[in-house]
């Protein structure tokens, strides 16, 4: 089968499709024949090496990329029960050092696997596992309640966006870090209040909520520039351990670490098909094109993501 690996650190150019043997389903596992797989910003960092040199990713002479996975089962392996051959599904590929999702088949533990929401496209359904579950796992570590307030950065991106969606369905009050074009938008996911500088970020949410807010979910990585914003004792969920910042004013800071959830995922499926959550796919690009695909989706400005099709 064909997969998009890296045998060298580098930019784009380095990604190769090249043809490798499909792994056994064990005990356990699927295989899913992929329909599409969306690009993240691990992947980025798994392709210019930043994985190794922090540790997260032994050095191996080949790499596969992709963790999202969208697609129909082709096989099911002994002790699984809840999928059928030929059933739409989606999938998180969160183990660094298995085969990625980029290529024309990948097996995956069915613990990590939930039904396809039916009233989207497999290509949709693609963006929904590595950005929706670390949505929902970032909201589950703020444990807010209803009317409690919370700061979201990077609000129109995907993590971002879905957070909004969420945390509007739980009654949560929240405040958007964007651009001043994507106000609108931020508003439409349900935020509060928009604030469309980072600059004296913290100074400009009290103004909004006097004494700060009760939680931070920096998506947008700034750190302790986000961090001003919240109250003390407050709560602030990392999505990269490097931009967490310390944890003053008897504040608590955690790193959200995205785990594979099946039944998490077969929940958000459920929103999306409910009308909930809001899918968005700004290109598609055939496998034998993610050295370009790559090249648009590291330049930036974006809005939606850039899904690789088998």
């Amino acid at each position: 089968m064909k997969s998009v690996v890296v045998r060298s650190h580098g930019g784009p150019e380095v990604l190769e499709l090249v043809d490798v043997l499909e792994g056994e389903v064990g005990q356990g596992q699927i295989r899913i024949g992929v329909h599409a797989s969306s690009i993240g910003w691990i992947d980025v960092s798994a392709r210019t090496g930043r994985l190794v040199d922090s540790g997260l990713l032994a050095p191996a002479t080949q790499v596969g990329l992709g963790w999202d996975v969208a697609g129909t089962v082709s096989e099911v392996g002994p002790g699984v029960a809840r999928f059928t051959v030929g059933e739409p599904v989606i999938g998180l590929r969160d183990l660094l050092f298995a085969p990625g999702a980029h290529a024309e088949s990948v097996v995956l533990d069915a613990s990590a696997v939930a039904t396809a929401p039916r009233s989207v496209s497999l290509v949709e359904a693609a963006t929904l596992p590595l950005n929706g579950l670390t949505a929902i796992q970032s909201v589950d570590l703020t444990s807010l309640r209803r009317g409690e307030t919370l700061l979201v950065t990077g609000a129109a991106g995907g993590v971002g966006g879905f957070v909004l969606e969420i945390a509007r369905l739980r009654g949560i009050r929240t405040v958007a870090l964007a651009r001043q074009s994507d106000a609108d938008l931020v508003r439409g996911f349900g935020a509060a209040h928009v604030v469309t500088e980072a600059d004296a970020l913290g100074s400009a949410v009290r103004r909004l909520i006097p004494g700060g807010v009760d939680a931070v979910i920096d998506a947008a990585n700034l750190g302790i520039t986000a961090h001003n914003a919240l109250r003390s004792n407050g709560i602030f969920v990392a999505l990269v351990r490097p931009f967490a910042p310390p944890p003053i004013r008897g504040t608590t800071v955690v790193v959200q670490e995205v785990w594979a959830d099946g039944d998490r995922l077969a929940e958000l499926a459920g929103l999306v098909d409910a009308h909930e959550l809001t899918l968005r796919v700004a290109r598609t690009f055939p496998l034998a094109d993610a050295a370009e695909a790559y090249t648009i989706f590291e330049a930036g400005g974006t809005r939606g993501r850039i899904v690789l099709q088998s």
